[in-house]
């Protein structure tokens, strides 16, 4: 099972970095290049444990629908959201928030497993695990840019 491990280290509050991390606005905002939508189910505001949300995008040139779900939640420190339904066979995406007197650490730990047995093993070591990291890369970038300026208070303060 592929695992992607990710650290942000970010200047901004703790709960600041939580809520933009389970934002469907600002994830929205982070995924501008893959045209995603959230189409169903929680479609904007601040995830909360059970709430389900289809999203809609183009990855790999094929437009895909993916159903998650906020699993585990513990308010400020952690959260993990897990596929439903969608392209993977599986996936488990862990959200971490620790504390530091400048800022926040944020860790990402994004297991999954793709479809197709072997070929899918193939894929993964071939752009598959890298594209997600990109993805997830990019995600990142986009809460630590909005935390850090007063960007953050139009995506949770507009609710």
């Amino acid at each position: 099972m592929p695992k992607i491990h990710l650290k942000t280290f970010i200047k901004a509050k703790k709960e600041i970095v939580f809520d933009l991390s389970r934002s469907v606005d600002l994830h929205l905002l982070s995924t501008e290049k893959t045209n995603e939508k959230a189409i169903a189910g929680k479609t904007s505001g601040l995830m909360e444990l059970n709430d389900v949300v289809t999203w809609r995008a183009k990855h790999l040139g094929f437009y895909q629908n993916l159903t998650t779900k906020i699993t585990a939640f513990d308010k400020s420190n952690y959260f993990a959201d897990e596929m439903q339904k969608g392209a993977f066979k599986s996936f488990k995406h862990e959200h971490f928030f620790e504390d530091f007197e400048d800022g926040t650490l944020m860790t990402d730990i994004f297991k999954y497993k793709s479809p197709f047995g072997i070929l899918g093993i193939l894929v993964d070591k071939l752009f598959l695990k890298n594209y997600m990291k990109k993805f997830l890369i990019i995600r990142n970038k986009t809460i630590k840019k909005t935390a850090e300026t007063e960007q953050y208070k139009e995506i949770i303060f507009s609710l």
